[in-house]
């Protein structure tokens, strides 16, 4: 599957879903961005079942202030509706891999317990 343009319009609804949401979070003008693209594009066509989204920064001022998003690339990590990994840097291709096989690991269950615990 190719990336997905996320706005305000559309994120929480393609982020509320069940299953794994990657957000990358960039601007056209970011060197980094722009070098990590490709790694991203790539690992959007191996991973199937994952939304890859994108959420340009300069169009989308509202969607990085909401999540505090102060350096860029920032990539986000969202499973069954829940952020379980945010941050900035550009990842190379094998922890960008990394990444997607510890959160396609959790225990959902076990996160919303914490979550849950941790918001009382």
């Amino acid at each position: 599957m190719a990336t997905v343009e996320l706005t305000t319009a559309n994120f929480d609804e393609v982020t509320s879903q069940d299953g794994i949401v990657l957000v990358d979070f960039w601007a056209s003008w970011c060197g980094p961005c722009v070098r990590f693209a490709p790694v991203y594009e790539r690992s959007s066509l191996k991973h199937e079942s994952i939304v890859f989204g994108k959420v340009d920064t300069e169009a989308q001022p509202a969607l990085a202030a909401k999540f505090d998003i102060r350096s860029i690339p920032t990539i986000m990590a969202i499973r069954d509706g829940v952020i379980v990994f945010a941050q900035p840097g550009a990842l190379p291709e094998t922890a960008l891999e990394s990444l997607i096989e510890q959160v396609e690991a959790l225990d959902m269950d076990d996160v919303r317990e914490k979550l849950a615990a941790h918001n009382h």
